[in-house]
């Protein structure tokens, strides 16, 4: 839960070398957004100086408010709202060497190129990323607009100060305003308001109280001092009990700034040099989303600079951070400005406001506001955004449903889009080729397309059961499958053009795992569906029993097996023969129950054997001095999903067995140049 900064120190040796391969990261400003980042930071442990000009020497400011969108990110961090006393700044708990808080350290200037700073005394810093979190009145926003945008006076200042609940509850007049722990109240009139709200578990209250400048005379600074007369003169007009309170005001402690705002910026970025908070967009109170807005940017930077990225790789990952936050903070940063205009209607709504969000009435005005404003979490967008950003960079990858979780692994690439070798994966392809009825096998090409025919005249074709089991998959890890399809040899596809392209027509290959199905029907076309297939290898015999859900409907059978030590009278192709590749047609449907029958889209498909990577190698081969196969297509009530397909199976005849043999081997295509006949 610790989330420590050390103050002027040095790391021990051990926090040093275990976060040697992190980046060097100078945080210019020891705000809450700077403070936010070096902690986001250091959690990836890479290596964050904080460089403060000031001396912390007394507290600046009173309380901050947490929105919802910050206190998430509080969380994250290991800042409890409910334990937040607990969380002392100087402990070492938490991930990564603690950043180093140098006091007094006073930024000159920043060379955005090199990711260096100067400070004061004329050090020089090195580092690869610069982060300037150094206010409104930012030293490093000069080198990045390459001019020096100063703030501008939003007309309005503020009153600061602190009162003791206990105090406010001993007021009759006052006491019905904080009788309710954590409450926020505000008191308006046209041109000024009090917001007042508890803080120190609900023992003391802190009062923003906003009103026209020229009727509190400040400076541009934070801690300019003022009177408790001044302050009770701008508000007489106020709620009596509202008086009784802010006459409760130490007049110690009692301060008063100049609400400043400025101009967006066209650009939060240079080189290895970004800004965030106040330094790139400075909030005007009103919203109380200045901290959560600059905590977001931090957020938003603990997760792009992640852990293990090189320091080439900073410049593009800062122009991802502004792409992430910049419509965001602009956004809000102008909702603060409508939000705090003086009300100019009876009604008191600001219509300018309601024009602003875009929604026709007040009600729909506030859910659209209060949505975007604080039901917002900065690690899980730029966490999503991050993975979209590295998605995009990959074009050439593999995507199929569910899409939501990015591009999906599978034989030809691991799941960020690296391509898979299967190389030293290994293949034992079984096949009996056998004489059929040509008029059969050509009922099985796809009804009603024109294109496919057989090579030769004859009413005899030939065709092959092959089974296949693949092992040492990469993509498996290590392990595999079996799958068997029929093969119709001799067949070419004539296309519009009148080219033709030769191969064995597939019409039906069954596989006994899920993910190759999967992503052989979504990637390559291919007609996979699922059946178990178990094998039975012995000395000098083959078996293959296919069934589904325990219902036998296919049993092949090689006997009489010797081996071969011509490897060269054999192919490794999975066809079992010398093909030049293998024929499919893709149909994928139409959605929707009205749009039965009808195709999304249908081609047809070919995988040129001689492109394929890697080449099949045979290592040995055995030949069946017998074999045979039956099929049994059962009914639909033992085969529900398959009987109509096991039953055409069944009807093609077996003329003559020709040949049957087993092909062992290493190096497994992986079939992704299969593509589309045009």
């Amino acid at each position: 839960m610790g989330v420590p900064l050390r103050i002027n120190g040095t790391e021990n040796n051990t926090k040093q070398q275990a976060a040697a391969s992190g980046l060097h990261v100078l945080v210019v400003g020891a705000g809450i957004a700077g403070l936010t980042a070096a902690i986001s930071l250091r959690k990836q442990g890479h290596h964050v100086q904080v460089f403060e000009q000031s001396r912390f020497a007394r507290e600046t400011g009173a309380a901050v408010h947490i929105p919802p969108n910050a206190n998430g990110i509080l969380k994250r961090l290991g800042v409890s709202e409910n334990d937040i006393e607990a969380n002392k700044m100087e402990r070492d708990e938490g991930q990564g060497a603690p950043a180093i808080l140098k006091l007094s350290s006073a930024v000159v200037s920043v060379d955005p190129n090199e990711g260096n700073v100067t400070l004061a005394d004329g050090t020089a810093v090195s580092g690869d990323v610069v982060l300037g979190a150094d206010g409104v009145h930012s030293i490093c926003r000069q080198y990045v607009s390459g001019k020096d945008i100063k703030p501008l006076s939003s007309g309005k200042s503020a009153f600061r100060f602190l009162i003791d609940r206990k105090s406010a509850l001993e007021s009759p007049a006052a006491a019905k305003f904080v009788e309710r722990p954590g409450e926020l109240v505000i008191w308006y009139d046209k041109d000024r308001r009090v917001v007042m709200y508890p803080t120190s578990n609900n023992t003391l209250l802190n009062f923003v109280c906003i009103h026209p400048e020229q009727e509190s005379e400040v400076g541009e600074g934070w801690s300019n001092t003022s009177t408790k007369e001044a302050l009770l003169e701008v508000y007489k007009n106020f709620d009596p009990g509202c008086v009784e309170l802010l006459s409760k005001a130490d007049a110690e402690s009692l301060k008063t700034w100049k609400l400043l705002d400025m101009p967006v910026l066209d650009s939060w970025i240079n080189g290895r040099l970004a800004l965030l908070g106040d330094s790139a967009h400075p909030f005007l109170p009103h919203q109380g989303q200045g901290a959560g807005i600059a905590m977001e940017d931090a957020a938003a930077l603990g997760v792009l600079l992640e852990r293990g990225l090189s320091r080439d790789e900073v410049p593009e990952r800062l122009k991802l951070f502004q792409d992430i936050r910049y419509e965001r903070a602009n956004k809000i940063q102008e909702y603060s400005r409508l939000v705090g205009k003086d009300i100019k209607e009876s009604n008191g709504v600001n219509s300018e406001y309601l024009l602003f969000l875009s929604s026709s009435s007040a009600e729909n005005a506030v859910i659209e506001y209060t949505n975007y404003n604080f039901g917002h979490d900065e690690f899980d967008n730029s966490t999503q955004k991050l993975r979209e950003w590295k998605w995009a960079r990959r074009p050439q990858v593999y995507w199929r449903m569910p899409t939501a979780f990015g591009p999906m692994p599978g034989p030809r690439q691991t799941h960020d889009g690296t391509v898979r070798s299967a190389v030293e994966s290994t293949f034992r392809t079984a096949s009996i080729k056998f004489k059929s009825s040509r008029t059969v096998l050509q009922n099985l090409f796809p009804p009603g397309v024109k294109g496919y025919r057989f090579k030769s005249p004859g009413t005899v074709a030939y065709c092959s059961f092959s089974c296949t089991t693949l092992n040492r998959m990469e993509w498996l890890g290590g392990t595999g499958y079996n799958h068997i399809g029929l093969y119709i040899h001799g067949v070419e596809y004539e296309k519009p053009n009148g080219e033709v392209i030769s191969g064995a027509y597939m019409p039906i290959l069954f596989e006994s795992l899920t993910d190759p199905i999967v992503s052989g029907r979504e990637e390559l076309a291919m007609p996979k569906l699922y059946s178990a297939i178990d094998i039975y290898h012995g000395a000098e015999s083959y078996r293959i029993k296919t069934s589904w859900q325990g219902s036998l409907w296919g049993n092949f059978r090689l006997d009489g097996l010797t081996e071969d030590n011509d490897l060269n009278s054999a192919t490794g192709k999975i066809t079992g023969e010398d093909d030049d590749g293998i024929l499919v047609y893709r149909y994928i449907p139409r959605v929707g129950r009205d749009f039965k029958g009808q195709s999304e889209a249908e081609y047809p498909v070919f995988v040129p054997f001689a492109e394929e990577r890697p080449q099949p190698v045979t290592k040995k081969v055995w030949r069946a001095s017998n074999a045979s196969f039956k099929i049994d297509a059962l009914d639909w009530e033992a085969l529900p999903t398959l009987h109509h397909i096991i039953s055409r199976l069944e009807e093609i005849p077996v003329y003559e067995i020709v040949k049957a043999q087993v092909v062992e081997g290493i190096g497994v295509p992986d079939v992704a140049v299969a593509r589309k006949i045009v």
